[in-house]
């Protein structure tokens, strides 16, 4: 699907003062598609239909990302990056979902996992499924430009993020056979630009101090997990690839991994079937069918 197609079938809901974008479709059990940065809600384009066969599903652009408001200045925070997404559920009269998630998305998982352990999450949360993401920062490597968003220069960076930058740290972390086109790049900027959204990037990418700050909650709240939990991985990923996975192996109690050979940061981009299939495998694995 075209992204100025994504952008005419989605909707949006008033979280306070802001205005969020989410695309709904389909029937059954809700299944709730969470993105990662810096993108946004489209990158789970190309498992749409599929999904939207088996599954509700409810996909929102996080606020600071995609179509939806860019506040500056906003206290960004994966905590009220979660109250959004429990505000959204609410507000469809959604009891009881799944999770599928990716990069930051993950961590907005983790913190909904954390709540529904301490029974404050409004609603049940069944089964987590993720994605490649930065679940233990000690097993994150991010980027240069990361790095540099998350240092005090990094407001003086915004003017100078462009499509090419975007282009060039998009091929160093997809997988060597699996590179994203040229039109690919081109919807992935525009998600990014769109409500000029480089400007908020400085203060977006402060969650990679949160994982440190909330490791013990979070990384908890994976060790704890009584709901099924499965890792697809894209292993040739060099930011949270077969190193992550393995770590993974490592913390987690019965850990349920899929790596995905020679695919990297963006599996559900990059090889969707592959990701449909063991996506699907766990769900029945998990609730039988």
């Amino acid at each position: 699907m075209e992204l100025n197609e994504w952008q005419k079938a989605g909707r949006s809901f008033r979280y306070g003062q802001h205005r969020v974008f989410y695309r709904e479709e389909g029937r059954g059990e809700a299944l709730l598609l969470l993105h990662g940065f810096p993108t946004a809600s489209w990158d789970w384009h190309k498992l749409w239909e599929p999904l939207s066969e088996q599954f509700h599903l409810i996909a929102p652009d996080f606020i600071g990302f995609g179509f939806s408001d860019k506040p500056r200045p906003y206290p960004y925070s994966i905590r009220d990056q979660a109250d959004m997404v429990e505000n959204l559920l609410e507000c469809k009269s959604i009891g009881h979902y799944h999770i599928f998630a990716h990069d930051y998305g993950d961590t907005v998982a983790q913190e909904l996992l954390a709540r529904s352990l301490e029974g404050s999450l409004r609603g049940e949360l069944r089964a987590l499924c993720l994605l490649n993401g930065g679940l233990f920062p000690e097993a994150h490597y991010p980027r240069l430009v990361q790095k540099l968003l998350i240092s005090p220069i990094g407001p003086l960076m915004s003017p100078f993020l462009s499509k090419r930058t975007l282009a060039r740290n998009f091929r160093q972390i997809f997988g060597p056979e699996t590179q994203p086109s040229t039109s690919d790049i081109d919807a992935f900027w525009a998600l990014i630009a769109h409500k000029n959204g480089t400007w908020v990037m400085p203060l977006l990418i402060r969650y990679m101090a949160e994982r440190k700050a909330n490791r013990a909650r979070w990384v908890g709240a994976l060790e704890q997990a009584r709901i099924p939990v499965r890792l697809i991985d894209g292993a040739a990923d060099p930011i949270s690839g077969r190193r992550l996975a393995a770590h993974y192996q490592q913390l987690i109690p019965n850990p349920d991994v899929v790596l995905l050979d020679k695919v990297g940061h963006y599996p559900q981009t990059e090889a969707p079937d592959m990701v449909l299939a063991h996506f699907m495998e766990f769900m029945r694995s998990a609730f039988g069918g």
